[in-house]
C-alpha cells in the first residue's frame, strides 16, 4: 500500500483547491492574467500529482480549511449574480453558514458526524439554489432562455434545432448543446416552470452518487485493509460538502450552467464501474451515454476509457453507439440544422473576452490569435499522452477520474470560449476522486476473470 497522505500533502491540495475555485469565482465576468496563471499552475500541479501517483486524502484539517475558505470566498470575492438584494442576502447566508457548520461537524473526523454534515450540506445548498431560482426568475443569459424554450419545443414535438429563440440576449437561432441536455432538464420546466429546478435535482443526484462511491465496501480485499484516518462515511460527507459549497456555485445555479448534469452522469458511471461486476459495469454505459448525449466535449474522454480494461473496448463502443441512438431522432429530423448548431457554429464562434484561457492570454497580451490547428494539437497531444499512460498503468478508478479531469482542464486552457462551468467540471471530478482515497480498488485482469487489488 502506498504511504498515507502527509499533512503537508493534504494542506497543499487544500491550498490548490481554494486557489483554483477562488480564481474561478473571480473570473465571472472578468479576464485577468493572474486568473489564467492560477488555472495553469493548478493544471500543472494536477499533472505532477498524476505522474508521481501521490496519495492524497481529505483530512479533517484540510476539509475544514477548504470549507471555511469557501465561506470566506462567498463574502470577499466578487460574486456575479442577478438576484435581488433579499435573495442575495438569503443565498449568501446559506453559503456562508452552511460550510462553517459542516466544517465544525467534520473537524473531529468521527463517523457519527457524517450524517449531520450531509444533511446540513444538502439543506444549505437547497436553500441557496431555491433562492437563486425564485429571486431571479428570468436570468439575462442565453443559456437559460434556450433551455426554457427548447423544453417547450420538446413538449410540442418540435426539433429545438429549428427554433428561433425569443428574448435571448445572446444566441438567437441555434441550440448549441446536444439534445439530452434538454431531455434531462425539461421536467424542471414542465413541472415547476424553470429548468434550474432540474439542475438542482441532478446536482443532488451527483451528491448521492458520491456518497455511494465513498461508502461502498465491495470485496474481501477492502475489508482486509485496515481503515486509516477518518472512515468512509466521514469522507463521503466531506466530499459532498466540498462539491455543494464550491466557490461560485450560486452563480452556476443562477446562470443555468449545465455541467452538474454531466457530473451526475460521470459520477454514476463511476459508481457502477466501482461495483466490480460484469453486469454493473455494462449498466455503467447508460449514465455515461446520457452525459455524452448532453454535451459534445465529453467525447474526448472516450479514448481514455477505451484502453482502460475495467471498462474497455466493448463498453466504450457501446457507449458511443447508445449516444448515437439517443441523438439520432434530432439528427435525422434535420441533419444540416443539427450540424450547424452543434459543430460548425461552435468552431466559428469569436473568442469570449471573459475566457481566462491561454488562448485569450496570447490574444490579449501578445496580440496573437492562435490558429485552430495549435489548439487542436494541444488537445490531441494531451489526449495521446493520457491514453498512453492509462493504457500502460491501468490505474484504479480514482486515478482515472483525475486523468479525465486533467484532459478536460487542458482542453479548457486552450479554448477560446471556456468559462467557469467548464473549469468547474474538471475540478469537481478531482474532488469526486477523493471519495475513494485511502481504500483499495479492485480492477479486472485483462481476461476479465481475475481480480487484482490496487490502491485508489
Amino acid at each position: 500500500m502506498p504511504p498515507r497522505t502527509s499533512q503537508s500533502q493534504a494542506t497543499a491540495f487544500a491550498v490548490a483547491w481554494l486557489a483554483y475555485f477562488l480564481a474561478l469565482q473571480w473570473s465571472v465576468v472578468r479576464y485577468r492574467v493572474v486568473i489564467v496563471l492560477v488555472l495553469t499552475a493548478c493544471a500543472a500541479g494536477l499533472a505532477l500529482w498524476q505522474w508521481r501517483r501521490s496519495t492524497v486524502e481529505v483530512t479533517p484539517p484540510a476539509a475544514t480549511g477548504m470549507l471555511a475558505g469557501s465561506a470566506l470566498a462567498t463574502l470577499v470575492v466578487p460574486l456575479f449574480s442577478y438576484l435581488d438584494d433579499t435573495g442575495l442576502a438569503v443565498a449568501t447566508t446559506a453559503l456562508v453558514a452552511g460550510p462553517l457548520v459542516v466544517a465544525a461537524l467534520l473537524w473531529s473526523g468521527r463517523e457519527r458526524a457524517a450524517l449531520p454534515a450531509l444533511v446540513t450540506s444538502i439543506g444549505a445548498y437547497a436553500v441557496a439554489g431555491a433562492t437563486a431560482v425564485v429571486s431571479d426568475p428570468a436570468p439575462k443569459i442565453d443559456v437559460w432562455v434556450t433551455l426554457q424554450q427548447a423544453s417547450d419545443a420538446l413538449a410540442r414535438g418540435e426539433s429545438f434545432y429549428e427554433v428561433t429563440w425569443t428574448g435571448s440576449p445572446g444566441i438567437q437561432d441555434a441550440f448549441t448543446y446536444l439534445p439530452f441536455t434538454t431531455v434531462l432538464l425539461a421536467p424542471g420546466k414542465w413541472l415547476a416552470g424553470d429548468v434550474r429546478w432540474a439542475l438542482l435535482a441532478w446536482t443532488l443526484v451527483a451528491a448521492a452518487g458520491v456518497w455511494v462511491l465513498a461508502t461502498h465496501r465491495r470485496h474481501a480485499a477492502y475489508r482486509a485493509v485496515p481503515e486509516t484516518g477518518p472512515g468512509p462515511r466521514w469522507r463521503a460527507a466531506a466530499v459532498v460538502a466540498l462539491l455543494l459549497f464550491t466557490p461560485g456555485t450560486l452563480t452556476q445555479v443562477d446562470q443555468a450552467w449545465t455541467e452538474p448534469l454531466l457530473l451526475a452522469g460521470l459520477v454514476w458511471w463511476a459508481v457502477l464501474v466501482d461495483r466490480g461486476s460484469q453486469k454493473a459495469t455494462w449498466w455503467a454505459v447508460v449514465p455515461l451515454a446520457l452525459a455524452c448525449a448532453s454535451k459534445q466535449h465529453l467525447a474526448v474522454l472516450l479514448p481514455v476509457l477505451l484502453v482502460w480494461r475495467p471498462f474497455g473496448v466493448r463498453r466504450t463502443l457501446a457507449t458511443g453507439a447508445l449516444t448515437g441512438l439517443f441523438i439520432a431522432p434530432w439528427f435525422l429530423a434535420g441533419p444540416s440544422d443539427f450540424l450547424h448548431d452543434t459543430v460548425t457554429l461552435l468552431v466559428s464562434f469569436p473568442p469570449l473576452k471573459f475566457a481566462n484561457t491561454l488562448y485569450l492570454l496570447a490574444l490579449n497580451t501578445f496580440g496573437v490569435t492562435l490558429p485552430f490547428w495549435v489548439t487542436g494539437l494541444v488537445i490531441l497531444g494531451t489526449l495521446g499522452a493520457v491514453v498512453a499512460v492509462v493504457w500502460r498503468r491501468q490505474p484504479p478508478l480514482a486515478e482515472v477520474l483525475r486523468w479525465l479531469a486533467l484532459l478536460l482542464l487542458a482542453a479548457n486552457l486552450v479554448n477560446k470560449q471556456a468559462f467557469y462551468n467548464q473549469f468547474w467540471l474538471a475540478g469537481a471530478l478531482v474532488v469526486v476522486s477523493l471519495a475513494m482515497a485511502a481504500r483499495p480498488a479492485v480492477t479486472r485482469s485483462p481476461d476479465g476473470a481475475g481480480r487484482t487489488a490496487t490502491h485508489a
